[in-house]
C-alpha cells in the first residue's frame, strides 16, 4: 500500500508547490504579483510587520545657469512602507488523495493538487487585501467621519441612472483616467465572472496567447483575472485594475518552520494518512502601509482583519500606486 511518506520528500516537495502554485496563477503569469529575494527575505523575519523604507519622488522645478548665482541644493526625502507576514496552513486526509495516490508519478500529482489549492486561496488574501485598501472605516469610535484612504484611486459609476452607471468601454477609460499619465502602467484586471459575461456577450473580451501558449483573455489589451471573490452587493460590482508589481509576494522560511510534513494515524480502520502544508508569505499592495491597528494575534492576521480599511495607510505618491479600484452596475 502506497503511504504519503513514501511519496513525499519536504525538501523537494515544497519548492515544486511553491514554483507550481506561481505557474498556476493568473496574478503571477499577469505581472500583477512580483516576488524578489528581498521579499522573501523580509517573509522569513521573526517579527510580524516589516519596514520596507524608500526614497520619495524628486518634486519642484529646474533653476535656469545663470553666471555667479548658486544653485539652491534640494532634499531628497525617505518614507516608509511597511508589510506584514501572513501564515496559513491546511490539511488533508489521504481519502482525499486516493486518486493522486494511484497516479504515474504521485509527488506531482499531489503537488499539483496542493499547488492548485494555494493558487485559489492566495487570490483570496489578495482580493480581502483590496478590500481594505479601496475601504473606508470611521475614526474615533465610528462617530467621526467616513475615511476612504485610497479615494483618488476609486471610480464609482454605480449611482448613476441608465446607462451612466453601467459597465461601458468609456468608463473603463474614465477609470484609467484616475492615473493621468501614468495609466499606461495599468496592465492587468480582476473582474468577477458576471461581468465578465457581460463583456463576452458584448465580443469585448479578446483571447491572446502567451510565449508557452498558454491563452488568456484581455480587455482593452489589459489582461483580465477572473475572481468571483470581487465585491458584488446589490447590483454593484467592483473589478481592480493594476500594474506589473503592483503585489509584493515573498515566501518566508522562519526559523523552525516546517512548510510540509506528513502524519500517519494507524489505530483508525487500515490508517490514515495526513499531508500537513503550510505557508508563510508577504502579499502587500506596494506603496500602502499596513498600520497593524486592528490585530487580535501576534502570530497573523486574519482574512477579516486584511480587509479592514483601518489597517490601510498610503505612503507613496498617488501615482506611485500602480492600483485603481472600478464599481458599476451591469443592469
Amino acid at each position: 500500500m502506497t503511504q504519503l511518506q513514501d511519496i513525499i520528500v519536504p525538501e523537494l516537495f515544497d519548492p515544486y508547490v511553491i514554483n507550481r502554485t506561481k505557474e498556476l496563477s493568473a496574478l503571477f503569469q499577469s505581472g500583477i504579483v512580483s516576488s524578489n529575494p528581498e521579499f522573501d527575505r523580509l517573509a522569513s523575519e521573526a517579527a510580524p510587520i516589516h519596514s520596507m523604507p524608500f526614497f520619495e519622488d524628486l518634486t519642484g522645478d529646474s533653476e535656469p545657469i545663470l553666471e555667479g548665482e548658486e544653485l539652491t541644493a534640494k532634499q531628497i526625502r525617505s518614507n516608509k512602507d511597511v508589510s506584514t507576514t501572513i501564515r496559513r496552513a491546511n490539511m488533508w486526509a489521504a481519502t482525499d488523495l486516493a486518486a493522486a495516490l494511484s497516479g504515474i508519478d504521485p509527488m506531482k500529482a499531489v503537488g499539483d493538487l496542493v499547488a492548485s489549492f494555494w493558487a485559489r486561496d492566495t487570490q483570496k488574501e489578495l482580493i480581502a487585501v483590496l478590500k481594505g485598501v479601496f475601504g473606508s472605516y470611521t475614526p474615533d469610535g465610528g462617530e467621526g467621519e467616513a475615511v476612504t484612504p485610497l479615494a483618488d484611486h476609486i471610480l464609482d459609476i454605480s449611482a448613476s441612472s441608465g446607462e451612466a452607471g453601467r459597465f461601458s468601454a468609456s468608463a473603463f477609460i474614465d477609470a484609467l483616467q484616475l492615473l493621468g499619465d501614468a495609466q499606461g502602467d495599468l496592465t492587468g484586471v480582476v473582474m468577477d465572472s458576471a461581468t465578465k459575461a457581460f463583456l463576452k456577450k458584448q465580443n469585448l473580451i479578446e483571447s491572446q496567447r502567451d510565449s508557452d501558449s498558454v491563452e488568456f483573455s484581455t480587455y482593452q489589451d489589459r489582461r483580465v483575472i477572473v475572481d468571483d471573490g470581487c465585491p458584488s452587493e446589490d447590483g454593484v460590482h467592483t473589478a481592480y485594475i493594476f500594474g506589473q508589481g503592483a503585489i509584493a509576494y515573498g515566501v518566508g522560511n522562519p526559523v523552525g518552520f516546517v512548510a510540509t510534513e506528513t502524519a500517519r494515524d494507524g489505530k483508525k480502520a487500515s490508517g490514515v494518512d495526513y499531508l500537513i502544508s503550510r505557508r508563510t508569505f508577504l502579499l502587500h499592495p506596494r506603496g500602502i502601509k499596513w498600520t497593524d491597528a486592528v490585530r487580535e494575534h501576534i502570530e497573523t492576521p486574519t482574512r477579516e482583519e486584511l480587509a479592514n480599511a483601518v489597517n490601510w495607510q498610503r505612503v507613496y505618491e498617488p501615482k506611485q500606486v500602480r492600483m485603481i479600484a472600478f464599481k458599476y452596475r451591469l443592469e
